[in-house]
């Protein structure tokens, strides 16, 4: 004998049509919190949701004043992300830029970034002001790309120093020393 609440569902050779299969989605969506129960229930009979993290601790932030931006603060609060108001950014990036130049390699890739710090700077300027006033000048380019090669030269000449030392290390016999001797 067959349960009158059960549905049986019948298998059927030729294709539905658009109004058969929109009345089928339609009874799927009726039926999907039925199925959802139905697996979070099995779930806490297998023992799914035991000792999560958190579980028994108060919800943060419960009792707060409601807040509809509660996720962005979260969010920024979590990644740790600092929002500046542009000309305080590009005061900061001012300060780094030439640390950045000297990850370069090539003069065009410091060049690119030198002109597109510029072009913030000049954007910044011609925009609407926002924060504190802007007090950042664009780089002269030229200038900037000649003291990024003098510091590019003083690097490749310590490395070189660096390099030739290691060499005359590697080649003087190690000295045998006597154990109650001291360390030069």
């Amino acid at each position: 004998m067959t349960d009158p609440d059960e549905e049986f569902t019948e298998v059927r050779a030729e294709p539905i049509n658009d109004e058969e299969s929109k009345a089928a989605a339609a009874n799927r969506m009726r039926q999907q919190h039925l199925y959802v129960e139905e697996t979070v229930r099995q779930g806490i009979a297998r023992g799914e949701f035991d000792n999560l993290p958190g579980a028994g601790k108060p919800i943060k932030n419960l009792g707060s004043d409601p807040d509809p931006d509660w996720w962005v603060k979260q969010l920024v609060e979590r990644e740790q992300i600092v929002l500046l108001p542009r000309s305080v950014q590009l005061r900061k990036d001012d300060a780094e830029l030439d640390d950045l130049l000297d990850t370069q390699t090539t003069e065009d890739a410091a060049r690119r970034i030198v002109e597109e710090f510029n072009e913030r700077v000049i954007a910044a300027r011609y925009g609407a002001p926002e924060g504190p006033p802007l007090i950042t000048m664009p780089r002269d380019v030229e200038a900037t790309l000649e003291a990024w090669r003098e510091r590019r030269a003083a690097r490749v000449a310590a490395a070189r120093v660096a390099a030739a030392r290691d060499v005359r290390r590697s080649r003087q016999p190690e000295r045998k020393r006597r154990w109650w001797r001291r360390r030069d």
